[in-house]
């Protein structure tokens, strides 16, 4: 017989903070990702969406809720790879908060949409010269920032370099991104297996069996 958990068996764990940014970012970044060739505006401000959330989400790592603090998540590599060994192996221990796979992931997720978010910034003022980065570009940073430098009758091709140097950087940053998207809903998936758990349930509602 099934049985129903009730308010007396579960404990709030995420705060009202931590669930929107986590669901507004899938939101924001599928449309910017989707929308990248054939709708820039919306691509655009989908992506300093991602940018906003990914900001308001770093500094609440250190003011926020418990569970929502770095301090509460980060993990030695060695606890992240012995987590993972027991997932894997289906005995892992069952972590309130964020597990040290679940804790790395989500460092590694913000690093990555961080550099997506930058890179496409610094596209954005190469191609239109539009966006924050407009008018003082990071040009100096790319392999072949000084490569015409003096040579004025060479700057199309000076541009062109530039364009195609954060073209290609944004693509991989963004691309990188989708990747740990799907290891993280595999290891979402495996851990609400072995813990017997709706872990995306969690997320909506806050809140998580007690230990």
């Amino acid at each position: 017989m099934v049985t129903t958990m009730n308010a007396t068996d579960e404990i709030k764990v995420w705060d009202p903070l931590v669930r929107i940014f986590h669901w507004a970012l899938v939101a924001a970044f599928t449309i910017a990702y989707f929308s990248e060739h054939e709708w820039l505006a919306l691509h655009v401000w989908s992506g300093y969406a991602v940018a906003a959330l990914v900001a308001i989400r770093l500094v609440w790592g250190f003011i926020g809720t418990g569970h929502a603090r770095f301090v509460d998540f980060l993990y030695s590599p060695a606890d992240v790879f012995g987590y993972l060994k027991d997932l894997v192996a289906l005995r892992a221990r069952r972590y309130l908060g964020h597990s040290p796979a679940g804790g790395a992931m989500v460092v590694a997720l913000l690093l990555s949409l961080a550099a997506t978010s930058l890179t496409g910034m610094q596209l954005y003022a190469v191609e239109e010269n539009k966006g924050p980065f407009a008018g003082a570009r990071l040009e100096s940073i790319s392999p072949i920032a000084s490569a015409y430098a003096d040579d004025d009758d060479e700057h199309d091709d000076e541009h062109e370099g530039h364009d195609e140097f954060w073209e290609e950087a944004h693509e991989f940053f963004a691309n990188f991104t989708v990747l740990l998207v799907i290891l993280h809903l595999g290891g979402v998936a495996l851990a609400s297996f072995v813990h017997g758990e709706n872990l995306p349930r969690a997320m909506v509602t806050g809140r998580k069996r007690r230990e």
